[in-house]
């Protein structure tokens, strides 16, 4: 008998998630609403501020004519959700300003009933890709620290008459009898040849 394979569906549900729209109330705003609770999601206006719980939000459309740095509680580029620039006027600065804020999709004024649902499938599929780029830079960084710091201990060693190879067994021996990564050995020894310059 062949067995039929099932394709399961990349398309997340967007039923019971929360949008915020921070817009003067205006006929956009209305249409933009009554779309989103079609959709499936809890939606609010909100202006000329955020409320308080911003942050539980798991959309943010923000109105790219009006909007200022001053409303968002978090610097440009660091929203913790997918957010969405609704645009009327193309003036570049004002595009390059929500450019700035990272925006991951956009809506043109007049909102209409089509190409919200879209909208929003795209905005969060790249949050969400931004979010892995951004840890993995956090961990290359990390990386990049850590090796920085071995090698400040090995030339902390050397400055002692070591050679090179033997000044790395010795931090690795000094890693082993304390019981920590070769990295948080480096640290160690690296603070403590700090603190007895400095006393």
């Amino acid at each position: 008998m062949k067995r039929v394979l099932r394709r399961t569906s990349r398309i997340p549900n967007l039923g019971g998630r929360r949008a915020l729209v921070l817009h003067k109330p205006h006929a956009n705003v209305a249409a933009l609403l009554r779309q989103l609770v079609a959709i499936g999601l809890d939606a609010q206006q909100s202006w000329p501020s955020l409320p308080d719980e911003v942050r539980d939000a798991d959309f943010l459309f923000f109105d790219v004519d009006m909007v200022c740095n001053e409303q968002f509680p978090w610097q440009p580029g660091e929203a913790p959700m997918p957010l969405v620039a609704v645009i009327g006027s193309e003036a570049p600065g004002r595009i390059e300003w929500a450019m700035s804020h990272r925006a991951d999709a956009h809506l043109v004024k007049p909102i209409g009933s089509a190409g919200i649902y879209s909208t929003l499938l795209i905005a969060l599929q790249k949050f969400e890709e931004r979010q892995v780029l951004m840890a993995e830079v956090k961990e290359l960084r990390a990386q990049v620290a850590d090796r920085r710091i071995i090698v400040r201990a090995v030339l902390h060693l050397m400055g002692q008459g070591l050679s090179e190879d033997e000044a790395f067994s010795a931090l690795r021996a000094i890693a082993m009898q304390r019981r920590m990564t070769l990295e948080m050995a480096a640290r160690s020894l690296v603070q403590d040849g700090l603190q007895r310059k400095l006393g």
